[in-house]
């Protein structure tokens, strides 16, 4: 069975190909390259443009049977999208509708969604569960969240199906090192540290010691994509068996501080790993853990590297063979 996945040459679109290849499905990955990695791509057939490009979608839909569209192909700088909106705007709300309108008009009706815990806005309980409000405080959240109102609507409208996966910090690496993560620029904690430990960078900061936590640096939720695509091929069976869609948040709904990462870090590594605390980033809340209980009960997720141990890992084997990325290859 051919699925599309759009973004699929990024940091979780290709472990997604990856799974789905493994479970028996033949990935067709459509990818601009702006973000993601030729490289990456080792599963399916690849096709190079843009989720806004109709013409290509059509040929695209009428020479593969497509069962179903997952979409990985936003923009997801949290910084970059308050200094630059309209980008995210463009690419992560119209550009998707693009794709959802040219999918309707070729009858197909599945859709997988990559959201985003940054929906939420500033938590008001932790865990978060799905009915946390949803309230967020940059653009990037709130493109996020124009998407699955617009996926609520294509529902009632044009009985368009969809499973809206709200992830938390995604991190880690192919178990099997095959792929990773290579963001330019990077961003995540996880990566950043690595560099550190491989004499990259000089030292890692640490935004902020002063929370009301046990540490006093922020305390993040951290899930392994291999579990995030696990999650995505369980919603995907979902609505091949004609079920109706839903929302689910993905995280381990256990905690880690940025000192507790780096210390671990330190351990995985045999490194010194050294670090500087600095101030704190506007906007960063003291704790974003998720509930994932409604993904387990209904979906029947069962992750498989939640511990942190593992996740850095994996993490580790992949830059310490691919110290450039992709570009060591």
């Amino acid at each position: 069975m051919e699925v599309l996945v759009v973004g699929g040459a990024g940091y979780i679109g290709s472990q997604m190909c990856k799974y789905l290849s493994q479970n028996g499905y033949k990935p067709i990955v459509l990818d601009n390259l702006v973000c993601g990695h030729r490289e990456s791509v080792k599963w399916g057939p690849f096709i190079e443009g843009s989720m806004d490009n109709r013409e290509l979608l059509t040929q695209l839909f009428k020479k593969y049977e497509i069962h179903a569209v997952m979409h990985f192909a936003a923009y997801a700088y949290v910084g970059d999208s308050v200094t630059d909106p309209g980008k995210y705007y463009y690419n992560n709300v119209a550009a998707t509708i693009s794709l959802l309108d040219t999918m309707r008009k070729n009858h197909i009706f599945n859709f997988i969604f990559s959201s985003t815990c940054a929906t939420y806005g500033e938590p008001i309980q932790t865990p978060i569960t799905e009915n946390h409000p949803q309230s967020p405080i940059n653009p990037y959240g709130r493109s996020k969240l124009m998407v699955e109102q617009i996926l609520d609507d294509f529902l009632d409208a044009y009985g368009f199906n969809s499973v809206i996966l709200r992830y938390f910090n995604a991190a880690g690496a192919d178990p099997d090192g095959e792929i990773g993560e290579d963001h330019r620029p990077e961003t995540h904690l996880i990566p950043l540290i690595l560099q550190t430990a491989l004499g990259q960078r000089e030292m890692i900061n640490i935004f902020g010691s002063d929370y009301s936590t046990y540490d006093g640096t922020c305390i993040r939720d951290y899930i392994h994509i291999n579990d995030l695509a696990q999650a995505h091929l369980l919603a995907l069976e979902k609505l091949l068996n004609g079920s109706i869609g839903g929302k689910y948040n993905l995280g381990n709904g256990d905690g880690h501080s940025v000192k507790e990462v780096i210390d671990m870090a330190r351990k995985v590594t045999g490194k010194k790993i050294p670090e500087k605390i600095t101030k704190r980033r506007p906007g960063d809340p003291a704790i974003l853990i998720g509930s994932s209980y409604k993904a387990i009960e209904e979906l029947g997720w069962e992750p498989k590297f939640a511990d942190l141990y593992t996740i850095i890992e994996t993490a580790w084997k992949w830059h310490k063979d691919n110290p450039y990325g992709y570009h060591s290859q």
